[in-house]
């Protein structure tokens, strides 16, 4: 995160926030399980599968979406070069209204299936070669930030944590925005979400236009 431009980081925020956001709004509506934090969901995988039994499935089902949309944005990326982030923001636009529309009309369980693949999608949106960036969980980022801390106090040489603090921020202001929407408004705040995307989108755009 660190050895991006300033105007990256910002976008990379920005996917961080929309991704706290609609995680919020996917835990609420799901009794607790995730759209994009699936270490969350392996988790409750293995309670459910000892607990419950057929009830892993859920869990099971969300993560082998959020790795179909890993797929899909990575495919996509390939076959348009420069473009990727813009294409592939303006698809997760598309299947987060996709989402709103389908909640609205009843079927919860496809509802968060486009949710959780237009997750899985956003990751693959600031991709390095080798070198991946998760925009939709922040443990890596915490670690960062330990690893930091530590630097600083122990005198070595410094560590830039400060990107992945604001990056970790910014996914928790994302899930505050998202649960008190979410709470008003219902299904129909995925709404602000696609705008969102397609506003970042806009954003990205100007990086292909200087290039």
């Amino acid at each position: 995160m660190n050895r991006l431009d300033p105007q990256r980081q910002l976008l990379g925020m920005a996917i961080a926030a929309l991704a706290g956001y609609v995680d919020a709004v996917g835990y609420l509506s799901a009794d607790g399980y995730f759209v994009s934090f699936m270490s969350g969901n392996t988790t409750r995988m293995g309670v459910d599968f000892v607990s419950s039994g057929a009830r892993a499935l859920i869990p099971a089902m969300l993560i082998a979406g959020f790795v179909g949309g890993v797929t899909t944005g990575s495919v996509l990326a390939a076959r348009t070069g420069r473009w990727r982030k813009p294409v592939i923001l303006l698809s997760v636009s598309v299947l987060l209204a996709l989402g709103t529309l389908i909640a609205l009309a009843g079927p919860h369980g496809l509802a968060l299936l486009a949710l959780v693949v237009a997750m899985g999608m956003l990751n693959t949106t600031l991709r390095r070669e080798q070198d991946p960036i998760g925009l939709t969980y922040m443990t890596g980022a915490l670690v960062r930030i330990g690893q930091g801390l530590a630097a600083r106090l122990s005198g070595q040489d410094r560590v830039d944590w400060l990107p992945f603090l604001r990056l970790w921020l910014t996914l928790a202001a994302g899930a505050a925005l998202g649960a008190f929407t979410y709470l008003r408004a219902g299904s129909l705040c995925l709404i602000a979400g696609s705008i969102w995307a397609i506003l970042a989108a806009l954003f990205a755009s100007r990086f292909v236009r200087r290039a």
